[in-house]
């Protein structure tokens, strides 16, 4: 069973709809699919559209038509109510909410016509949960419920934020749901920059991409007997950040350019695993 596994990454989400133009392009199709966050949005899209070229780039026109505040909509009052403890966020999640009720076209996980699985973080446990059933625009909506940023979900009882937290990339489950091959669809990995981060926010994301591959290297290297795993290259480095939505178009185009280049040339040595770990960590001088 080929199954594609879609990582979070916010405004990066962009670089998949270049992913899957690549692999649609070459008839390639899932026969599941397991999102985290950006990843879920995008996978709650094509779950329920054909494989095909005309599907990537519908998702393409999407994500180049978003802005900044149609996600992240400034509210005075609600970050003022965060900032005195009254509020567990800053931004109201009805921008996203209207996104995701706009393109989902079923109301339940388990209707998806190709098997569709979210990833959320179980707030009070810190444990990753795996949505299989029940309300998919509210699983998809926790799925990308940012800590600190938007609200957190409830879901079957559980206050739910982004996967992101717990596993970014769900590799893991894709094996344990049978998947024999994988195809990875990252939005970021860790490469050399030519300089260090010259802002707080640019440390701060990059220490968390740090962070977030650790456990895709470990997912690599535990995974990679189980199924036949194979990830993409996103555009690395990156020089814009999550939050920003005016690049989608160059991210997408980059990363097709990419994507199209190791599907057709396969080089063991740069990008395709378990052998080019090397790629995936932290680099030093």
């Amino acid at each position: 069973m080929v199954a594609f596994v879609l990582s979070g990454g916010a405004s990066f989400g962009a670089i998949q709809a270049g992913m899957l133009r690549a692999l649609y392009e070459r008839e390639i199709a899932p026969e599941l699919i397991v999102g985290t966050s950006a990843g879920a949005v995008n996978g709650a899209f094509i779950a329920s559209r054909p494989p095909t070229v005309a599907t990537a780039q519908s998702l393409e026109r999407i994500w180049r038509s978003l802005r900044t505040f149609q996600v992240f909509p400034p509210n005075p009052a609600t970050a003022l109510l965060a900032l005195i403890g009254k509020r567990d966020h800053l931004i109201p999640n009805d921008g996203l909410k209207a996104l995701i009720s706009t393109h989902q076209q079923f109301t339940r996980l388990e209707d998806a016509p190709v098997p569709f699985h979210v990833i959320a973080t179980d707030i009070r446990t810190g444990h990753a949960r795996r949505l299989s059933h029940g309300d998919a625009e509210a699983a998809v909506l926790a799925s990308s419920a940012i800590p600190g940023i938007y609200p957190a979900v409830q879901f079957d009882g559980l206050d739910l934020v982004d996967g992101g937290v717990a596993n970014n990339t769900p590799i893991s489950d894709a094996a344990e749901l049978g998947a024999s091959k994988i195809y990875v669809l990252p939005t970021g990995i860790t490469c050399e920059l030519p300089t260090p981060p010259r802002s707080a926010v640019g440390m701060l994301v990059h220490a968390i991409t740090l962070l977030i591959n650790q456990r895709l290297v470990q997912d690599i290297e535990a995974f990679s007997q189980e199924a036949e795993l194979i990830v993409l290259p996103p555009p690395c480095p990156l020089d814009v950040l999550p939050s920003e939505f005016s690049h989608a178009g160059e991210l997408i185009e980059q990363a097709y350019e990419l994507a199209s280049t190791a599907l057709d040339h396969p080089d063991p040595a740069a990008y395709w695993t378990p052998r080019s770990l090397e790629r995936l960590q932290p680099h030093s001088h």
